[in-house]
C-alpha cells in the first residue's frame, strides 16, 4: 500500500514542506490574513505576506507562531491545513504521516499543541522532533557518532544551540531572540538615527541586502524609503552595512551568550571534539554576513556555515521521515 509522508519545518518566519523522493515542495511565509468581522481566513503564506502593512482596519495580517511555538492555535491549524493540502495534491485522498520540527526549549504543552494542530489539519499520525538535531542531520553531521558536534540553528523566532553525540542532545539552550529581533532592531535604529519610520518587510530587506555582524572597511549602502516622523512625508535615506552591524549587535550578543552557556555546560571530552571540528551554523540567520567570524572571535572556537543553511532543518526532517522506524525510538515524540 502506498504510504504518504510529509516533513514540515514549522518556522516562525517560513514554513517548508519536504516530500520523500520529491524534496522541498513548498517554501512559504508563516503568515495569515484574517478578516476581523467574520473571523475568516482570507489568505495564507506568500499572498498574506504581500498584504503586510497594506490592509484596511477590518483585515489583520500576522504570524500565528511566536518564538517557534504556537501563539494562536486555530490560525496555526488553518495554516497547516493549507500547507498540507497544497503539498498533498501529490497523494490524492491519503492522509499523510507527518514529522514537525519544534524548538529545543518547547514545553510538553507546546509539543502537544503542534501534534494536535497537525492531526486536526489532516495528518493520520504526527510526530515532533527537536530542531537542533534535525538541523545537524540536514547539515550532514554524523549525529550517531561518539564524537561531539555543536550546531547553532538561527531562525526567525529562536536561536537553538545544542551539542549532539550518540544520536541525542547532550546539552542545549534556546535563545528567544533571532532574525525577527534583528529586523526590529534595524527599524528602531533608523527611527532613532534618522527620524524615519519603516515597516518590518523593509527592515528585513535591509538585513538581507547589507546586513552584517561585524563592521567592515569597505562600506556598502542601501537606499531606504520610509515616512519622516517630523514632517509626516515620504523620505529616502541611505543606510550603510556598518550601521546594520551596530543595530543588530544587541541580538547577536544574546545569541553569543547562549553559545557560551552551552560551551560551559559541555563535558570536557566533547569540548575537545568541538574545538577540533568547530561549530556549524544553520538557519536563515546564518546568512548574516560575517556572523561565523563574530562567533569564532567571541568564543575562540572555529565556526562554519552549513551548505544551504536555510534548508538544514527541513532536509533533516526529510531524512528522519525516510527512516521513521529507526528514529521513532530515539529522537521523536508522539505526545
Amino acid at each position: 500500500m502506498f504510504n504518504s509522508k510529509l516533513a514540515i519545518d514549522l518556522g516562525t518566519c517560513n514554513c517548508l514542506v519536504f516530500v520523500p523522493k520529491k524534496g522541498i515542495v513548498l517554501n512559504e511565509p508563516s503568515v495569515v490574513a484574517v478578516s476581523k468581522p467574520e473571523n475568516k481566513i482570507l489568505a495564507v503564506g506568500m499572498e498574506a505576506k504581500s498584504m503586510i502593512g497594506r490592509t484596511p482596519d477590518n483585515i489583520v495580517v500576522y504570524r500565528p507562531l511566536k518564538d517557534g511555538v504556537i501563539a494562536d492555535y486555530k490560525v496555526t491549524e488553518a495554516m497547516m491545513r493549507y500547507f498540507i493540502k497544497k503539498s498533498k495534491s501529490k497523494f490524492g485522498f491519503l492522509k499523510p504521516e507527518i514529522v514537525v520540527s519544534i524548538p529545543v526549549g518547547a514545553s510538553s504543552t507546546e509539543r502537544r499543541a503542534v501534534i494536535e494542530a497537525a492531526k486536526s489539519a489532516g495528518a493520520r499520525e504526527a510526530y515532533v522532533a527537536k530542531e537542533p538535531i534535525l538541523a545537524a542531520i540536514g547539515a550532514g553531521i554524523p549525529i550517531n557518532s561518539a564524537e561531539g558536534n555543536m550546531i547553532i540553528d538561527i531562525g526567525g523566532g529562536t536561536a537553538e544551540i545544542a551539542v549532539v553525540a550518540l544520536g541525542g542532545i547532550v546539552t542545549s539552550y534556546s535563545v528567544r531572540a533571532a532574525g525577527d529581533k534583528m529586523d526590529e532592531k534595524i527599524a528602531e535604529f533608523i527611527k532613532k538615527e534618522y527620524n524615519l519610520a519603516i515597516g518590518s518587510q523593509t527592515a528585513e530587506e535591509i538585513k538581507i541586502r547589507v546586513g552584517r555582524a561585524l563592521p567592515f572597511k569597505k562600506e556598502e549602502t542601501f537606499e531606504v524609503r520610509g515616512r519622516d516622523l517630523i514632517k509626516g512625508l515620504p523620505r529616502n535615506i541611505k543606510i550603510s552595512a556598518n550601521e546594520t552591524a551596530k543595530a543588530v549587535a544587541p541580538v547577536l550578543e544574546k545569541i553569543i551568550e547562549g553559545i557560551k552557556h552551552v560551551l560551559r555546560e559541555t563535558p570536557p571530552e566533547l569540548s575537545a571534539d568541538i574545538m577540533n571540528k568547530g561549530m556549524i551554523l544553520s538557519g536563515g540567520g546564518a546568512l548574516l554576513r560575517a556572523l561565523d567570524q563574530l562567533i569564532a572571535k567571541s568564543t575562540g572556537v572555529p565556526c562554519f556555515v552549513a551548505d544551504e543553511p536555510l534548508f538544514c532543518v527541513v532536509k533533516g526532517t526529510g531524512v528522519v521521515l525516510e527512516n521513521l522506524d529507526i528514529y521513532k525510538k530515539t529522537i521523536m515524540t508522539k505526545k
